[in-house]
C-alpha cells in the first residue's frame, strides 16, 4: 500500500506560516494533483512529502507508515524536478542508472531496470546519446525513468512540463497519464496550469495561501466550486461574475436581477437562499453568442479572439460589467458589434458575501 495521510501539516519559515493546517488522504494508485496560483503553498507542501522540508507541525503517514522524522532517502518516493537535473557527460542509460549505481545495487539490476524504463518511456533508441543531443521533450522522459527504476511507492512531480513548449506538454501529458495507467502507482503532481490538473487528474487539491479551499475529481469541482476562488480558478477562460440582486421566490426558486432588467428565476435546489446583494456566476462556454437561452443579455464586443476551433468574445453589457462568452469557430461578430448573449438559468451558480456557494448550477442534473 503506498497510501499518503497527512494531518494538521503546517510549515513556517521564521515568523511566515507557508503552510496554514492541511489535511488530506490520497489513496493508494491515486493521480493527485494540487494545483493553485503561484506562492500558494503546493511546491513546498510536495517537498515536505518527499522530506526535502521538515514539517514544522502535524504528521505525515505513507503506506501506515509514520514518516514525519523519516529521512528523504528512507520514504519510499521519488521526486521529477522541473529542471531535468541529467548529468551531461553521462548517456541516457547511465543517468537512468545512476541513483541505483550510487546506492550499491547489482550492475545486473542496474541494467534489468535501465531497460524496463528505457521500454516503457520510448527512450530504447536513445540509450548511448547525451543529455545535449536530446529535445526537451526527451530529457524529461530520462528524468521520470530515473525515477521509475527506483521502484518508488510514490512519484512526485514538481511541475515536470513547465519548460516544455505547448505542443510537448500536451504530448507529455498523455504520456504520464498512459504511465500512470501502467504503473497503477500513486503520484501527486504539482502545476499552475489547471488544464493540465482537469486532464491528468483522478483528484484535485485546489490550494490557495497555505490552504486547501476544495478537494475533489476534476468535473466535480467544475461542475460544483465550493467558493468563488476554485470557480474562478477552475475553467479557461475563468467564470463570469456578475453582482445581482437576488430576490427569494416560491417552490424552491429566487429571481436575480441581471443587467439590462433581465429577470432570471433560478432553482435553489433545496438550499435556503435569504436573497440580497450575491454574486452570480456562469462559465464562458455555458452562454449562448447566438441570444438562445432563458434570458438574453444585450452587449456590444470590445474585443474578438477568433481561434479557429472557436471564439472568445469579450462583451461590455448595459450597467459597464464585462463577461467572456465562448462561441463556434465560424461566430462572425467583431469588436464594437452588438450581440445578444443566451443565458441558461440551469448553468448558474450563487455565491453568499462571504463566497462560498449557495447554489450551484449544473447542466448534468
Amino acid at each position: 500500500m503506498s497510501d499518503v495521510s497527512l494531518r494538521a501539516v503546517k510549515k513556517s519559515f521564521g515568523a511566515v506560516n507557508v503552510i496554514k493546517g492541511v489535511d488530506l488522504d490520497i489513496a493508494d494508485g491515486e493521480f493527485c494533483v494540487f494545483v493553485g496560483p503561484s506562492g500558494c503553498g503546493k511546491s513546498t507542501l510536495l517537498r515536505m512529502i518527499a522530506g526535502l522540508e521538515r514539517i514544522t507541525e502535524g504528521s505525515l503517514s505513507i503506506g501506515s507508515q509514520e514518516m514525519t522524522d523519516v529521512g528523504p532517502s528512507e520514504r519510499g518516493v521519488a521526486m521529477v524536478f522541473q529542471s531535468y537535473a541529467l548529468y551531461p557527460h553521462m548517456t541516457v542509460a547511465e543517468n537512468i542508472g545512476f541513483g541505483l549505481k550510487m546506492t550499491g545495487h547489482p550492475k545486473a539490476l542496474v541494467a534489468e531496470r535501465t531497460a524496463y524504463a528505457a521500454k516503457m518511456l520510448q527512450l530504447e533508441p536513445l540509450l548511448q546519446r547525451k543529455p545535449g543531443q536530446l529535445s526537451g521533450g526527451q530529457r524529461q522522459r530520462v528524468a521520470i525513468g530515473r525515477a521509475i527504476v527506483r521502484n518508488p511507492d510514490v512519484f512526485l512531480f514538481d511541475e515536470p512540463l513547465s519548460n516544455l513548449d505547448a505542443a510537448l506538454r500536451v504530448q507529455m501529458r498523455s504520456e504520464l497519464s498512459k504511465l500512470h495507467q501502467d504503473l497503477q502507482a500513486t503520484m501527486i503532481y504539482v502545476t499552475h496550469d489547471q488544464v493540465e490538473a482537469m486532464t491528468m487528474a483522478d483528484k484535485i487539491v485546489v490550494l490557495s495561501a497555505g490552504r486547501i479551499e476544495q478537494v475533489g475529481a476534476p468535473l466535480e469541482l467544475y461542475h460544483r466550486p465550493k467558493n468563488l476562488f476554485v470557480a474562478g480558478f477552475i475553467g479557461s477562460p475563468k467564470m463570469n461574475f456578475l453582482t445581482v440582486p437576488v430576490t427569494p421566490g416560491e417552490n424552491g426558486r429566487v429571481t436575480a436581477s441581471l443587467p439590462g432588467g433581465a429577470s432570471l428565476s433560478l432553482d435553489t435546489h433545496g438550499a435556503s437562499v435569504k436573497g440580497g446583494t450575491m454574486t452570480l456566476g456562469v462559465r464562458p462556454e455555458h452562454l449562448d453568442a447566438t441570444g438562445n437561452g432563458d434570458i438574453v443579455l444585450e452587449g456590444r464586443v470590445k474585443l474578438a479572439e477568433h481561434l479557429g476551433s472557436e471564439t472568445l468574445f469579450f462583451v461590455s453589457l448595459a450597467d459597464g460589467s464585462e463577461i467572456a462568452v465562448k462561441a463556434d469557430g465560424l461566430a462572425s461578430q467583431r469588436a464594437g458589434d452588438p450581440i445578444r448573449v443566451g443565458v441558461p438559468a440551469r448553468a448558474c451558480h450563487l455565491f453568499d458575501t462571504d463566497g462560498l456557494a449557495v447554489v450551484n448550477g449544473d447542466l448534468t442534473r
